[in-house]
């Protein structure tokens, strides 16, 4: 397997019905010929690390969690409330109505707590894929 190393800088991100699409910008003289050559839609596998100014890999803190964003998610889905009500008979109205159920039920005092409480973010993975099986 040959690898393509090169520095490049970021310069805009935006969204396509494809995902997303970075543009870095990169040096001439960085620009790796059988990357030019490469048609456009070859796929790569892409590892990147940023560097500092001191030219060493900077270490980045994960602010998001996914369990945390989904449980976001589902607290502003109708079809979840409406899941809990056949479950456990809880009446939701609302995102608001449905974090403080979640708190209750998960036995945590935020949903930012689903990225530390090994024991609740299992119970909420789980409740989050019986509530998919359902929807099937």
């Amino acid at each position: 397997m040959e690898t393509i190393q090169f520095e490049g800088i970021k310069t805009g991100l935006k969204q396509s019905k494809d995902g997303y699409m970075l543009s870095l910008a990169v040096h001439p003289d960085d620009l790796p010929d059988n990357l030019i050559r490469d048609f456009v839609g070859a796929r790569y596998m892409v590892v990147m690390v940023r560097i500092g100014d001191d030219e060493q890999p900077v270490k980045q803190v994960r602010k998001s969690d996914p369990a945390v964003s989904m449980a976001g998610m589902v607290c502003r889905d109708s079809e979840f409330w409406s899941y809990v009500f056949i479950r456990d008979e809880e009446i939701i109205g609302s995102e608001a109505e449905c974090a403080e159920w979640m708190k209750m039920y998960f036995d945590i005092e935020s949903r930012a707590d689903l990225k530390t409480n090994e024991v609740a973010r299992e119970k909420f993975i789980k409740f989050k894929e019986d509530f998919e099986q359902w929807k099937k």
